[in-house]
């Protein structure tokens, strides 16, 4: 398992982000490309089992596939992968505490062609909680953590995720962010703005308090990307996903801890 570095901690800290280069293994990436292919393509709203089209910004930011953890066994590897399980539990884990744990909060695959982006949000001024960045007495205490996963290489004109580097610990607000939060607006001419290329199999890690968003899409074919995002163990899922007992059963004990770290707590039956 890959542990944190000192220089992970200080670019973590400064920018909000970390580039792990090659964090997935060249036949993961396959058996996930493959997984999606597999799926149908869903209508907005409509489900496949377990797992759900819900497209954030409509028409602009490609087809969203949420609760993707129940797509396969091949979303289940990423649960507790070792390229960043360790950055996880030690950024948004409450290490050291009586609630220390992970979480996931929210899971989804991304799939976007030609044209679209997806607009500026989050941001340390007046963010929420949730997506709180907090350093205190030596110790993480971030809300939430995304591991964002390129299962396509994603450069210039591919739709790249764009970042406001240290915009996680911002205290004022950003000039034009008014101007962008309508949801109208691309990111890509935002001052302080850079874009994030990766290679396939290469990951994303940040806090998700920084200001982040998707540039506009102008290559032909598809960008694809997996987005896991963790938070301490007493979270819960963002849009009220439940895992399923199936799903839950058949997963190693590391993995259902963090799918349910804190179990149901019912009485008896009859």
């Amino acid at each position: 398992m890959a542990t944190p570095t000192e220089l992970d901690d200080y670019l973590f800290d400064l920018r909000g982000y970390l580039v792990l280069e090659q964090a997935l293994e060249p036949d993961l990436v396959d058996d996930l490309n493959t997984a999606l292919d597999a799926l149908p393509r869903l209508q907005p709203q409509a489900w496949f089992g377990n797992v759900q089209r819900v497209d954030n910004n409509p028409g602009d930011a490609g087809l969203e596939l949420q609760n993707i953890v129940e797509g396969g066994s091949a979303f289940e590897r990423l649960i507790d992968h070792p390229s960043w399980l360790g950055h996880v539990r030690r950024y948004c884990g409450e290490q050291d505490s009586y609630v220390e744990g992970l979480f996931i909060d929210e899971c989804f695959a991304t799939i976007r062609q030609h044209g679209g982006f997806f607009p500026v949000h989050s941001g340390g001024y007046r963010g929420a909680v949730r997506g709180q960045y907090r350093y205190d007495n030596g110790l993480f205490r971030c809300g939430q953590v995304n591991i964002l996963m390129a299962l396509t290489d994603i450069g210039v004109g591919d739709g790249g995720t764009l970042v406001v580097p240290g915009s996680h610990k911002s205290n004022l607000q950003h000039p034009c962010f008014e101007d962008y939060a309508t949801w109208r607006t691309p990111m890509d001419t935002m001052p302080g703005v850079v874009e994030v290329h990766l290679r396939k199999g290469d990951a994303l890690l940040f806090c998700d308090g920084l200001s982040h968003g998707a540039s506009t899409r102008t290559n032909p074919g598809e960008r694809r990307a997996v987005i896991y995002r963790y938070g301490p163990s007493w979270a819960t899922t963002r849009y009220g996903y439940t895992y399923s007992e199936e799903l839950l059963t058949r997963v190693t004990p590391q993995r259902k801890a963090i799918l349910r770290p804190i179990p149901p707590r019912q009485p008896p039956t009859a």
